[in-house]
């Protein structure tokens, strides 16, 4: 399973396409737009979120709520094109009084897109790396998600840290699973962790004021996982590299940890590694740690995956750093586009659906991928195999 999107920030709207779709799998418009919801909150949001309103429109591939087993196509109309159609209208001649975006901001696509495609106008840029258009990957994630959800696997995450400001986990790799989806979604900043939230929403509040921005982690989380989902065999199949390349593509998305991750190189290995034993109760091999993080040789290891995500600031500062006039060749200060203060929450439900999509198209090079029922008879096969061999 993979998705394709195309469409821009202030474009008409914003299409996915997902091929690769198992037939008679039930899909809910209500979930897909939940989470389309769910991508557009979070405290230190800016004034696009107050424009737009997300809600999916599928065209293709569904039918009477269940899969046909053919491509799945929607859409994500922009309210905000209203405003943008004689900017960015597909054909005819630029406005007289088009203003072109010539002073790239720093850590963006700005400067190097443009001298990338030999453009003197970083709108062709901006438009298509902004961080609008996860709206069509969260959209398109809820596939993803439903198939996951029906073989009994779930997704959830939460905000770990905001700028300095972090919140206090004991043995997060072991207990991370334990935390309650529903309690995270009525904070404010999505942590679990009610003093760090307030803590989070100050520092958020001080960057309104200074006209910055900041970043933060978050920690995805994957429950009910088969143990041998993956590859060993072959490098880019290993759920550490798809998955891993799936959180890179994010925008902004500087540095990914599965488990204890870059703490593992500070350890010895008798401090690292998750000791195997045998649940005979259960008839199945588990592990009395996690800092691997539910993955081992690229494969599930059958505990729950626990991944952990940093995202740099946000790049449009309303105080704008140094740049370079490309017209001029001056220096100016960088463009300002409307923007957020703080996206890391939003940033987590993206990452939620590329962990999905990861997962989804691991299990079905496993299990097959025509339809749910082979699917899941597939799967039930394989337990039972499992069961033997832990007896």
């Amino acid at each position: 399973m993979r998705y394709y999107t195309a469409g821009e920030s202030h474009g008409q709207g914003l299409v996915a396409i997902i091929e690769g779709v198992p037939a008679g799998l039930k899909v809910s418009e209500e979930q897909i737009n939940i989470d389309l919801a769910r991508r557009q909150s979070g405290y230190g949001r800016g004034g696009r979120q107050k424009i737009e309103r997300d809600t999916v429109q599928v065209i293709s591939g569904i039918r009477f709520g269940r899969t046909m087993g053919s491509p799945v196509a929607m859409i994500v109309k922009n309210r905000d094109w209203e405003n943008w159609t004689d900017r960015m209208a597909p054909f005819g001649e630029a406005p007289l009084d088009l203003v072109r975006e010539v002073t790239p901001r720093p850590g963006h696509a700005d400067l190097v897109g443009a001298l990338k495609t030999n453009t003197d106008d970083c709108r062709n840029i901006l438009e298509r790396s902004s961080a609008r258009t996860t709206a069509p990957r969260v959209a398109a994630a809820g596939i993803a998600r439903e198939f996951l959800a029906e073989l009994g696997v779930d997704i959830f995450s939460y905000v770990v840290s905001i700028g300095s400001v972090s919140m206090r986990e004991e043995n997060p790799y072991m207990n991370a699973a334990q935390y309650t989806p529903l309690a995270i979604e009525t904070s404010e900043v999505r942590c679990p962790d009610a003093e760090a939230t307030e803590a989070m929403k100050r520092e958020i509040d001080r960057a309104i004021k200074t006209k910055d921005s900041l970043g933060g982690t978050f920690r995805v989380v994957v429950r009910g996982l088969l143990p041998g989902v993956g590859d060993y065999a072959v490098p880019t199949e290993r759920l550490t590299s798809t998955i891993g390349g799936a959180l890179f593509s994010i925008p902004a998305i500087k540095g990914v940890e599965f488990g204890m991750g870059f703490e593992c190189a500070r350890r010895p290995g008798s401090q690292v590694h998750d000791p195997i034993e045998l649940d005979r109760a259960n008839a199945k091999f588990t592990r009395t740690s996690n800092n691997a993080g539910g993955l081992e040789g690229g494969m599930t290891t059958g505990m729950p995956l626990v991944v952990t995500a940093a995202m740099k600031p946000i790049p449009t500062l309303m105080q704008p750093l140094q740049t370079v006039n490309l017209d001029t060749l001056e220096v100016a200060q960088a463009s300002k586009e409307r923007s957020d203060v703080c996206a890391v929450p939003a940033a987590a439900v993206v990452a939620e659906g590329e962990v999905a999509f990861a997962l989804a198209d691991a299990y079905m090079r496993k299990f097959g991928s025509d339809n749910m029922a082979d699917i899941k008879a597939a799967i039930k096969a394989y337990k039972q195999r499992l069961n033997t061999m832990s007896r």
